[in-house]
């Protein structure tokens, strides 16, 4: 199995160093790591450049900011994998996270009980009949921009707007798994498409997952140390919890919810990324554009140019 770590940042030379070396630095050893810098304009690609030439290593420079769910598209679309892990530049992952969720991922031997009701769930699985992992997901320690420390294992949170009846503040403010450092298999992404333009976009995908009956196994030990940072997505003022535009985007990916029936998929998002250049990119393995993946067709246009260009 070939699992990839895909780094998107913005402004963050400070921090992407030990990010990097964490990743690299995997009891996995033949995991890829690819740092996705979103236009950064500090020395972001300074940081970096000590890895060009490393056989695991590879830099994408988009030529300018188009936010983090585009970043992570941008890594589906271009990038091949069989599975795949998405870090913030922030975030430091144990030593054998990889080697822990890449052996979750492969689990043999795996059924579905027959005393659960499969038929409700999205997707193809039966009773009684063997299950593929789809998603490894993992405990991990979260230090708010604040100073705060806790341990986040809260499984229930992951369906918080199905069940919200189940939810109830009691610990920190983001005490929720997180969705995008679990490990994915790549046929996931090819039932329920990319990331949707949005500040609540693992949240958005974590439900589209669920509705097309992924299936999922939480690892109840903490293997990565997340770093709020005060200008971090979820800390700054316009993007924060009680932003305006978070509470909008919320209400779009609840909405989502509320239209669907269970017992059915979700169509694709497909990724759209028709205005997207790059300006820099240093990769131990030539790109390619997705084919099993929903794109847009201006998208698919875009980066079979961006493709040859760089060939």
């Amino acid at each position: 199995m070939q699992s990839l770590i895909a780094i998107p940042t913005y402004q963050r030379a400070h921090q992407i160093v030990r990010a990097v070396e964490a990743a690299l630095a995997q009891s996995q050893h033949d995991v890829g790591v690819v740092v996705i810098d979103d236009g950064s304009t500090d020395e972001t690609q300074a940081a970096c450049a000590r890895w060009f030439g490393h056989p695991r290593f590879g830099y994408i420079k988009l030529d300018r900011n188009l936010g983090t769910a585009a970043a992570k598209n941008v890594a589906l679309a271009l990038l091949a994998f069989d599975a795949i892990t998405f870090h913030d530049s922030d975030d430091i992952p144990h030593i054998d996270k990889l080697l822990r969720q890449q052996r979750t991922l492969s689990r043999s031997g795996l059924v579905a009980a027959d005393c659960a009701p499969w038929h409700l769930a999205g997707g193809d699985q039966v009773a009684d009949a063997p299950a593929e992992l789809d998603l490894v997901l993992t405990a991990h320690r979260f230090v708010s921009a604040d100073g705060r420390a806790a341990r986040i294992a809260r499984t229930l949170s992951l369906v918080e707007d199905f069940f919200p009846n189940l939810q109830f503040s009691a610990g920190p403010p983001g005490d929720w798994v997180l969705i995008n450092s679990g490990l994915f298999r790549r046929h996931l992404f090819t039932r329920i498409g990319g990331y949707a333009e949005s500040v609540e976009e693992d949240r958005d995908l974590r439900n589209r997952a669920l509705m097309a009956g992924a299936h999922i196994w939480f690892i109840d030990d903490v293997l990565l140390d997340k770093y709020e940072q005060p200008d971090s997505l979820t800390a700054a003022t316009a993007t924060g919890y009680s932003s305006t535009r978070r509470r909008d985007d919320r209400a779009a990916l609840w909405q989502r919810v509320a239209d669907w029936r269970p017992g059915t998929s979700p169509a694709p998002v497909p990724i759209d990324l028709a205005d997207m250049g790059i300006a820099f990119a240093s990769l131990p393995k030539p790109l390619v554009v997705a084919t099993d993946i929903a794109l847009t067709p201006a998208t698919r246009v875009r980066l079979d140019a961006i493709v040859a260009e760089l060939a």
